[in-house]
């Protein structure tokens, strides 16, 4: 069932991205989605113990308005140190803790890190994540917490 639930999936997205309608292309398109389930059903991706993470959709559906808030204010920021010399910069690369359970939802921090201009996830080891930051601000504003807080609240655990 989960086989051909992904590859409906796939070949849905496959169609929305593409837009593509001509039957020799929609076969094509079909045999490339169930294919690429056959391949993850065989690396055993399919099953419901394949990811030790379990993420709340709703939660999920609420994080994105907030990380693309968080972007856009790092954004702003970046804009402006660029376009105003005597803000400056003070890069620095800080170690911080991650409260995540799962590599799933640490990935997820680790990327959403690297999302917001002016820090990025350099590197992972364990529980902790060494980010680069372009200024003390856009630092202590990771080192608050409150990007952790919010990506491990997106965990269910089974």
């Amino acid at each position: 069932m989960r086989f051909a639930v992904v590859a409906f999936v796939l070949f849905g997205l496959w169609l929305l991205l593409s837009g593509m309608v001509a039957p020799l292309l929609l076969a094509l398109g079909a045999l490339s989605s169930v294919f690429v389930a056959w391949i993850a059903q065989r690396m055993g991706l399919l099953t419901p113990e394949a990811h030790s993470a379990h993420l709340h959709p709703l939660r999920c559906l609420a994080f994105i308005p907030w990380l693309a808030w968080q972007i856009a204010k790092s954004n702003a920021d970046v804009a402006l140190r660029i376009l105003i010399p005597s803000k400056g910069i003070s890069p620095r690369v800080l170690r911080l803790p991650s409260t995540q359970v799962s590599d799933l939802a640490r990935s997820g921090y680790a990327n959403s890190i690297t999302l917001t201009p002016g820090t990025i996830a350099i590197g992972v080891d364990g529980n902790i994540i060494s980010v680069h930051a372009l200024s003390r601000e856009g630092a202590e504003e990771l080192q608050s917490g409150a990007m952790d807080a919010h990506v491990s609240a997106l965990e269910r655990t089974p």
